[in-house]
């Protein structure tokens, strides 16, 4: 099947292989609060246990550098998508609030992306992180 839309994760190529999995998980949890349409529907196995839903359509993991992450952000700004953001200053936080207050600290030019999630029209995104490479 062949969504309309498109959600893809855009990580800095740096990061420590923990750095990445923890950063994707709060990109994608973040996503999934602004958009519940991405999210399926519960699982059951054999024995009837249940199980969560999942995001319902491929994620896709790009990597970039930090410019190519900021380009990415002026581009998904640029087309009213609402991105999710991680920086790296958050890395040193504990909670939610000091996440933010982070974020609200930072000048909005100078923001030092370690990941940023795009989710919207696939011709959209597509066009947002056109140039970036998967994540390996």
């Amino acid at each position: 099947m062949i969504y309309e839309t498109k959600t893809v994760l855009v990580l800095r190529r740096d990061l420590a292989g923990w750095q990445a999995a923890n950063v994707a998980a709060f990109l994608a949890g973040g996503l999934a609060g602004v958009h519940p349409h991405i999210v399926g529907e519960p699982y059951r196995d054999g024995a009837g246990r249940d199980y969560t839903p999942l995001i319902r359509e491929p994620v896709f993991v790009l990597g970039g550098t930090l410019e190519e992450l900021r380009r990415t952000h002026q581009r998904a700004l640029a087309r009213a998508l609402k991105p999710a953001i991680y920086i790296e200053p958050m890395f040193a936080t504990t909670n939610d609030a000091d996440n933010r207050a982070a974020v609200a600290a930072a000048a909005p030019d100078a923001l030092d992306f370690v990941g940023i999630g795009v989710h919207g029209p696939r011709k959209i995104v597509d066009k947002v992180t056109n140039g970036l490479k998967f994540l390996s």
